[in-house]
C-alpha cells in the first residue's frame, strides 16, 4: 500500500468548456502538463486519473493509457462512489485530490501541504476552507478511509457529486482542517472553466515554457505584476460567481 497517492478528477463533458482538459498548448494538452507538474512533488508515490465511465471519455481515457498513465473509470453522477472504487484497487493511506480544471497546480504546495497534514494529524485538509490561494491551486488531504466511512451514511445528490463534501460541511463527523497562505490572494482565478480563462493559463505557461515544471506561485504573481494587460479580464474574469465550479 502506498502512503501518498494523487487522484485526478477529469472528464471531457465539461458543460462550460468542452473537452479543455485536451486543449493544447505548445502541442501539449493541458492535462499532461498539470500531471508533468503535479510529478514533480517530491512527497507523492503516484497518481490515477479518476474519470467517468462515459462513452465520451473513451478518447480522454485512451489518450491517458497512451501516455503510460494510470486511469480508473467509474460512476459519472456519483463520483463518491467513483473515489471509493478507485480507491480500493489503487491502495494508498492518504488520497490527495487535485481536478483537472487545476492546472497550475504548485508541486511544492503539494508537498507543503503533506508536510501539514503528517504534523498536525488531520483526517482531512483543503486550503479552501476559508480560501486564501488563488482560485485554480485546490488541493486537498485524506485519509483513504474517509471514503468507505462516507457511503456508511444516507447521503444527498450533492454530497455524491462533491466527493469531499460530506466532510467538510459536517466538521463534528472529521477532523478537518485548513491550510492557510501568509498572504490572502484569493481575489486571483487561475482555473479554467472559460475560454478566457484557458487564455490566461496559456500565457502563463507560454511565458514559462522553459521552466514549466519549477515556476510557483510567486513566479505567477511576479508574471501578473510585470503585465498589467493581464489583469484586464481581471484574471480570468476574477469578479465572475466562483462558486459554481464546473466540477469534473
Amino acid at each position: 500500500m502506498k502512503s501518498n497517492l494523487v487522484f485526478l478528477q477529469a472528464r471531457l463533458d465539461s458543460t462550460r468548456l468542452p473537452h479543455k482538459v485536451l486543449l493544447k498548448i505548445n502541442n501539449i494538452s493541458l492535462i499532461d502538463l498539470q500531471i508533468e507538474r503535479i510529478m514533480k512533488s517530491k512527497l507523492i508515490e503516484g497518481l490515477v486519473v479518476v474519470i467517468p465511465d462515459t462513452e465520451i471519455n473513451d478518447n480522454l481515457s485512451k489518450h491517458l493509457l497512451s501516455k503510460g498513465q494510470k486511469v480508473f473509470r467509474g460512476s459519472s453522477e456519483n463520483v463518491l462512489l467513483r473515489f471509493y472504487e478507485a480507491s480500493r484497487i489503487h491502495k494508498s493511506k492518504v488520497i490527495i485530490r487535485l481536478t483537472a480544471d487545476c492546472p497550475l497546480v504548485m508541486p511544492s504546495l503539494i508537498d507543503n501541504m503533506l508536510e501539514f497534514f503528517k504534523k498536525v494529524k488531520p483526517e482531512y485538509l483543503s486550503n479552501r476552507l476559508p480560501p486564501s490561494f488563488p482560485d485554480g491551486l485546490d488541493i486537498e488531504i485524506f485519509h483513504s478511509q474517509l471514503l468507505a466511512n462516507l457511503m456508511n451514511y444516507n447521503l444527498n445528490h450533492q454530497e455524491k457529486e462533491h466527493v469531499t463534501l460530506g466532510i467538510y460541511q459536517d466538521k463534528n463527523k472529521f477532523r478537518v482542517a485548513n491550510y492557510k497562505n501568509s498572504i490572502d490572494l484569493s481575489k486571483y482565478r487561475w482555473t479554467v472553466d472559460y475560454l478566457e480563462d484557458f487564455e490566461f493559463v496559456k500565457k502563463v505557461y507560454e511565458h514559462f515554457w522553459n521552466k514549466r515544471l519549477d515556476f510557483d506561485t510567486n513566479d505567477v504573481i511576479n508574471y501578473i505584476n510585470l503585465n498589467p494587460a493581464q489583469n484586464d479580464n481581471k484574471i480570468g474574469a476574477e469578479f465572475r460567481d466562483i462558486s459554481l465550479k464546473d466540477h469534473q
